[in-house]
């Protein structure tokens, strides 16, 4: 297993009245490119639904493509969302998203052995990802 100390948590970047599974963001990653980004797989470790149902992106084994420069220790953990029915950005997840990754990142503490620092994606880029304030989280 490799040494990780933190998860980054990240939006989808899309409305709340759309719904796209894992597949659908592991098609975006994996797409050649003008349209896709031309990665190998999702860069993503755990993809986090509107309905709170968790799915996997890739093994936690393996390092993701979700945060330049820190995808080496790290979790990644996207939420479907990001953004409201009009488009402006959203101010939380839906609670059962917010359980759903307390209950997913506790389960990762235990495998790792030890506890996960918490960070949103802003925190090592300029982008407002995940669109809310990751210490709600806990």
């Amino acid at each position: 297993m490799r040494e990780l100390n933190k998860i980054i948590v990240h939006c989808a970047d899309t409305r709340i009245d759309q719904n796209f599974s894992i597949h659908d963001v592991r098609r975006w990653h994996t797409d050649p490119k003008p349209n896709g980004r031309g990665w190998s797989d999702v860069g993503y470790h755990y993809y986090i639904r509107l309905n709170g149902e968790i799915e996997v992106g890739r093994s936690i084994e393996k390092q993701g493509a979700h945060c330049s420069g820190q995808n080496k220790d790290s979790i990644g953990i996207c939420f479907e969302g990001g953004k409201e029915s009009d488009g402006s950005k959203w101010s939380k997840p839906f609670d059962c998203q917010i359980e759903s990754f307390k209950n997913l990142s506790n389960s990762l503490d235990l495998v790792v052995g030890d506890t996960l620092d918490i960070c949103g994606h802003y925190e090592f880029s300029s982008k407002t990802c995940p669109n809310f304030n990751v210490k709600i989280l806990f």
